[in-house]
């Protein structure tokens, strides 16, 4: 009998202990049984294998009458268990009120739309000025990056702050001014 259906059948019998026995020898097969199971999932997938097998584990031992037949019959439960989560997962995802008939489109690859010139121009500083109002630290570093042609490095020394920082707020930006000038707001 391996160690695993001797604590499987401890925790049966009402050991509190035997639950945290079995997570150790047992986490690593979990973690592998998740990563196959999420390789088989949409690319942009926002589970990653660890939180699945959390999931997972909660539901198998959060029940008090759990009863197993030995190492098979607990990584089967666990492998229905992962499925169960991944539907879960993808319903929620695809229901309206989360965003379901909405595509997906990558920060990177959104652009402010081409106007001429001056309409452009005129465009951008009418909503630099309702982006200064909700956040002024982030139209300061469109008007440093657009108008003084500074990179972030630059534009987070400037505005004292990290890098990081920078190029989330540049990233924002750009989206909620695309979303103002193209009236997607």
């Amino acid at each position: 009998m391996s160690d695993v259906t001797h604590i499987l059948q401890s925790i049966e019998a009402g050991d509190p202990t035997a639950a945290q026995q079995l997570l150790p020898l047992v986490y690593e097969e979990l973690r592998r049984l998740a990563a196959h199971r999420m390789s088989n999932e949409a690319p942009g997938q926002t589970l990653q294998p660890t939180a699945l097998v959390h999931e997972a584990w909660l539901r198998l031992t959060g029940s008090e009458n759990v009863r197993w037949d030995g190492r098979a019959h607990f990584f089967g439960a666990a492998a229905e268990a992962m499925r169960r989560i991944l539907i879960e997962n993808a319903r929620r995802k695809k229901a309206l009120r989360h965003g379901g008939a909405q595509q997906r489109l990558d920060i990177a690859d959104v652009e402010v739309p081409i106007l001429p010139k001056d309409e452009q121009l005129l465009a951008l500083d009418e909503a630099l000025e309702k982006l200064a109002v909700r956040h002024r630290r982030k139209a300061e570093l469109v008007k440093l990056r657009y108008f003084a042609g500074l990179t972030l490095p630059e534009t987070a020394a400037v505005l004292q702050i990290s890098a990081p920082t920078a190029k989330r707020d540049w990233l924002f930006a750009r989206a909620w001014l695309y979303a103002t000038i193209t009236g997607e707001s």
